[in-house]
């Protein structure tokens, strides 16, 4: 039997955050999940600063999901106005498949109306056709918005000209 948590993340989690998210989403580690982005970019996907950053934000949340204490997964929500921006969904490569992202979701959407949000929003990389479908399983909406992708190195280097669709997620209160 395991024991499964969703909890914020704290300052001490920051290490293995930074293994986790740059082992699921960059590099041949990622390769074993089909989430990665190898394909696409090179470079690294975050840092222990931009985490750190992240965690001291007073809008923002890291949720953290741990299977018998160790870390499988992890979401960055920043609330923004009255919606919940939902980025950085990640599952260890080796644990894909095991329900733990849509778990994640369903902890980012019942954060979002603890907070009092109207709608989960995301942007996501427009080739990335497989990851957008399962947020369409998942109630998101395409908007048509397109963002273009950074062009600040911190965010991987493109092996391509990359853009972002925002997706959305209307909540109803309960």
């Amino acid at each position: 039997m395991h024991t499964e948590q969703i909890v914020p993340a704290t300052p001490a989690d920051i290490p293995a955050l930074n293994s986790l998210v740059n082992s699921a989403y960059r590099g041949e580690s990622s390769k074993q999940g089909w989430t990665t982005e190898a394909d696409l970019l090179d470079g690294v996907r975050t840092t222990e600063q931009d985490l750190t950053a992240m965690l001291t934000s007073p809008t923002a949340c890291i949720l953290t999901l741990r299977i018998n204490q160790q870390l499988k997964g992890c979401v960055f929500l920043d609330k923004q106005g009255d919606d919940l921006y939902l980025g950085m969904l990640t599952v260890d490569p080796y644990a894909q498949a095991q329900g733990i992202g849509r778990r994640l979701i369903e902890a980012a959407e019942n954060y979002a109306l603890d907070h009092h949000c109207n709608a989960v929003v995301m942007t996501v990389i427009t080739l990335r056709h497989e990851l957008i479908a399962w947020y369409e399983r998942r109630g998101y909406q395409r908007t048509g918005i397109l963002k273009p992708f950074p062009k600040d190195p911190s965010f991987g280097t493109p092996r391509k000209e990359l853009s972002f669709e925002v997706l959305r997620k209307g909540l109803k209160s309960v």
